[in-house]
Parts: structure tokens; C-alpha cells; sequence
């Protein structure tokens, strides 16, 4: 069973950072796409950054130049740098990562997320 586990989510204040990290464990095979997504009250969730096996990434509008997502391929981690937090970044933020793992009796490939973590800017 494959399980991912968020940390690093606060409060801070504006023009602040934090720094997420996702953690899969499992008798995993390999890591494709890794990405984080947040939704915020009254909205759809949305793809805040991406990153793929072979470190090409990708980024919202909203956050380029201040999030840095980036990936330990020995740990199985992802994490998310957020710079110059502004408090439309408000959010819960969540990471998906696409993984082939031992599933009983067979390698199987499929998308997991993780629990959400809090992100609140604010004053």
C-alpha cells in the first residue's frame, strides 16, 4: 500500500516562506510525474507546480519566480519552496504523484495523493 505523507504547511505572514515536503513510502518501482495542486475555500483545486523523472518542470502563472518545486528520487520525496508567500496563496495544498508500485501480486501504475497540508497567509 502506498501512502504519501505532507509536512511543512503554517502560518506565515506575507512575503514569508515555507517549504512543503511529500514523502511516499511503499514497495515502490518508480516515481513518474510529481506535482502539488491547492484548493482554496469556494474554488476548484488547481496544479500549482509539476515535476517530472527527468526534472523537467512546470509552474502556474500565479507562482512563477516564487515557488521552486523540486525532487529527492532516494527518499521518494517531492518538495515545494514558497517564496513571497502573498495571501491569495491561501490554500490547502496537496501532492499527486503518478507511482508504480507492488500492489499483491502485480507492479501497477496510479495516481496518489496526498492528505493536504494548510497554507494560510496572513497578517
Amino acid at each position: 500500500q502506498v501512502q504519501l505523507v505532507e509536512s511543512g504547511g503554517g502560518l506565515v505572514q506575507p512575503g514569508g516562506s515555507l517549504r512543503l515536503s511529500c514523502a511516499a513510502s511503499g514497495i515502490i518501482a518508480s516515481i513518474n510525474a510529481m506535482g502539488w495542486y491547492r484548493q482554496a475555500p469556494g474554488k476548484q483545486r488547481e496544479l500549482v507546480a509539476g515535476i517530472r523523472s527527468g526534472g523537467d518542470t512546470n509552474y502556474a502563472d500565479s507562482v512563477k519566480g516564487r515557488f521552486t518545486i523540486s525532487r529527492d528520487n532516494a527518499k521518494n520525496t517531492v518538495y515545494l519552496q514558497m517564496d513571497s508567500l502573498k495571501p491569495e496563496d491561501t490554500a490547502v495544498y496537496y501532492c499527486k504523484n503518478t507511482i508504480t508500485s507492488w500492489l499483491a501480486t502485480s507492479w501497477r501504475t496510479n495516481d496518489y495523493w496526498g492528505q493536504g497540508t494548510q497554507v494560510t497567509v496572513s497578517s
